[in-house]
């Protein structure tokens, strides 16, 4: 227990000091607690609504949803005021840990933040009784980025890591504006057709950041190999997942069963 002490500190001892007395970021704890907590929301979810009726909850997925439109626009034009339009190179790209760099730090703070807002994703899945759209691709997804993003802001806020960062920012752009649409009932179906592209997009976000990512593996960059080779894994692994959702979702044929499944679902 010791050594661990030892370790745990001497690794605090490597974080960044522009990060001392920000919201939750003097210990990974916090993170982790909400994260472990939310696994288990999800776990007991359908067990505590199982008796309940569905909470009807239009006016407040507009609300979230337009809101989140708003946070992941926010992020995404800071990610490249801050760096990628204004200096940020695609190839080394290391950490500014100056005064000058806080604008970038900051914008990672907001990004790591909204990752815990987007659990609520979840909770009204399960308030709605839409328990089959907890999916475990989703819960996956939205369950170790809070706690991994901890990591990020503590250690490497800024430089090549922001570059994921940034797409993914853009990309929830695109999905919450989908997801308010929909909340506005079934005269706006007409305009969803594109779900299919969306889906599309997330894969060609981690294709990109698989590239961008293993470049750095053979070129010498002031940059920490541990978060490269951790940024690549979590790039390689939903790549793998969002590709096998595709498919499944839009290239197996459905049977006569599936298809009016489909159709009675929609006319819902």
């Amino acid at each position: 227990m010791a050594g661990l002490v030892k370790m745990y500190n001497d690794l605090m001892e490597k974080a960044d000091p522009r990060v001392d007395g920000w919201f939750m970021m003097s210990t990974p704890w916090p993170s982790l607690i909400i994260c472990v907590a939310y696994f288990v929301f999800v776990k007991m979810g359908p067990t505590i609504m199982a008796n309940r009726e569905p909470f009807e909850m239009k006016k407040i997925l507009i609300v979230y949803n337009f809101c989140m439109v708003l946070l992941s626009t926010y992020c995404f034009v800071e990610f490249l005021l801050a760096g990628w339009l204004n200096g940020y190179s695609l190839r080394c790209q290391p950490v500014d840990y100056s005064e000058k760099g806080l604008r970038m730090l900051k914008v990672c703070w907001m990004f790591y933040f909204s990752k815990f807002i987007e659990l609520f994703d979840t909770v009204f899945f399960v308030m709605r009784k839409k328990f089959n759209q907890a999916s475990f691709l989703h819960v996956f997804h939205h369950g170790i980025m809070p706690f991994s993003w901890w990591f990020g802001v503590k250690f490497v806020g800024g430089g090549f890591g922001t570059f994921h960062s940034m797409l993914n920012s853009f990309i929830h752009l695109v999905m919450y504006t989908y997801y308010g649409m929909a909340a506005l009932g079934p005269q706006y179906q007409k305009y969803l057709w594109w779900k299919k592209y969306m889906t599309s997009m997330q894969i060609t976000q981690f294709i990109l950041v698989t590239i961008h990512s293993i470049q750095l593996l053979f070129i010498d960059c002031n940059y920490p190999t541990l978060f490269v080779y951790w940024i690549l894994a979590y790039a390689v692994i939903f790549l793998i997942m969002f590709a096998d959702f595709y498919r499944n979702a839009y290239k197996k044929p459905k049977t006569n069963g599936a298809v009016t499944n489909g159709v009675k679902a929609k006319s819902n």
